[in-house]
């Protein structure tokens, strides 16, 4: 049994492809039950759908990490017949799913039924036409899957999947960020775990001159921008429509939370270094205080034999912080899986049953999956086995509590923020400079990637 508390590598890390992909895109052609052009012209789900064949097997892709989620189904359904093909999930912005897909609709065939994907942005242009040809992504709420089973998500989880009102995937898991923090240690060092940004701004800044060489978060990695300035509701990736934006980065709540970095840059307290890395083991195995992140860092960072290794009953954690004068505490997003099914699967009712499975059935979400599950009968569940566990310091509840405060002003476009940010500000920051001067930086490399991709900035 698999779970937050035991050793994992999720999806942030170096993609570890299992069976690599075919590089020519004819090579696809030929997977097994892969779709034709011959749809209907409409269909009882609302979109056109292609001659069903209930006896096909499907084909199913999975980065590394969802294996183990095609074999929990295999294992439950073995009368289903389904080919697995595993690829790097569009892992860290790699844009992968949308450019094969893209492949596809110029043959006219190729596509696989069912597709996981790491990546929160991708209804956005799965459910959209291209080229005049029909959208990948099969609609969800109109009867392919029970209304029953959409109202069990977790409030919000769906609003990635959501576009003008139709659903087009399921998410796997959330990827709430919470403030994990070390309990032995801070009480080692009589610290008491920050309540607001100010605080914790303020402890960082205490433990540089108490205990240099500790840290309290991190700041080098593409998802930066999700864990602090989604947090501090900085305006810079406000979707308001299928194809509309708005960036302003010129706000108090961009710069509070660029000047809180920048000084505890400058003190070493959150080093621009990736979580990832052979230099952030070296260098900070446990010197950890704390670390703002997603609800996947527990297994991908702590509790992995690969990483922090983090014994039992240490690791704590708190609710997300909220900045002084907000009247609520908000939190950013990092990831969390999607699946989607194939709008041109010749078997919609094998491909519904397996995503319905890979995203509320017990046999994988609670008993496998190490992350935090969206769909909420799961996750209630899967809290309990964690507790159970005895691996944490203190009660899972801040954890179920930030699964329904992701802030709604940060949107889910087809262009990735985390690339933005990676190309833009990582870098200008690793060459000395300052976060808030780099904010109109980032500002214009949004709108510029933003048009590139059809939008209208405001």
């Amino acid at each position: 049994m698999v779970g937050i508390h035991t050793a994992v590598q999720l999806r942030r890390r170096p993609a570890r492809t299992v069976a690599v992909l075919c590089a020519a895109a004819t090579a696809f052609l030929v997977l097994a039950a892969c779709g034709g052009s011959n749809s209907s012209a409409s269909g009882s789900h609302g979109f056109p759908e292609a001659k069903q064949d209930t006896s096909s097997t499907i084909t199913v892709w999975v980065d590394a990490d969802r294996q183990a989620a095609a074999k929990a189904f295999q294992q439950a359904n073995p009368d289903t017949k389904i080919q697995v093909v595993s690829y790097d999930g569009s892992a860290n912005g790699s844009n992968s799913f949308r450019t094969k897909m893209q492949l596809f609709d110029r043959a006219g065939s190729g596509w696989p039924d069912v597709v996981f994907s790491s990546q929160n942005n991708d209804a956005a242009w799965a459910s959209q036409k291209s080229g005049g040809k029909q959208a990948f992504a099969a609609v969800l709420n109109k009867g392919l899957v029970p209304d029953d089973t959409l109202s069990k998500f977790t409030a919000g989880s769906l609003n990635p999947c959501t576009v003008e009102g139709q659903v087009y995937c399921l998410r796997n898991d959330l990827a709430q960020a919470v403030l994990w923090y070390n309990k032995k240690l801070m009480d080692q060092f009589g610290y008491a775990v920050p309540t607001t940004w100010e605080e914790y701004q303020a402890l960082g800044e205490k433990v540089a001159k108490e205990h240099p060489g500790y840290i309290i978060g991190t700041a080098g990695d593409a998802w930066t921008p999700e864990v602090f300035f989604w947090a501090s509701k900085c305006q810079a990736n406000g979707i308001t429509g299928p194809k509309a934006v708005t960036v302003n980065t010129d706000t108090t709540e961009c710069k509070r939370a660029a000047s809180m970095l920048d000084t505890l840059r400058g003190n070493g307290t959150v080093p621009v270094v990736s979580v990832f890395t052979p230099e952030f083991l070296k260098k900070y195995t446990g010197k950890v205080l704390m670390m703002p992140g997603p609800a996947w860092y527990a297994g991908a960072i702590f509790n992995n034999p690969q990483s922090l290794k983090v014994p039992a009953g240490q690791l704590g954690i708190a609710a997300p912080l909220p900045w002084k004068g907000d009247d609520k505490p908000v939190t950013g997003n990092v990831g969390g899986g999607t699946w989607f099914i194939s709008s041109h699967s010749k078997n919609l009712a094998a491909a519904e049953k397996f995503v319905q499975f890979v995203t509320t059935a017990d046999d994988y979400q609670v008993k496998v999956a190490p992350g935090y599950p969206a769909y909420a009968p799961a996750a209630e569940k899967w809290v309990a086995k964690q507790e159970s566990s005895k691996y944490f310091a203190t009660s899972l509840e801040p954890i179920v509590t930030a699964a329904s405060q992701v802030w709604d002003g940060w949107g889910y476009g087809i262009f990735s923020q985390e690339a933005v940010w990676a190309k833009t500000v990582t870098t200008a920051v690793t060459g000395g400079k300052s976060i808030l001067e780099l904010l109109p930086t980032w500002q214009q490399a949004i709108e510029n990637q933003a048009k590139v991709n059809g939008y209208s900035v405001n």
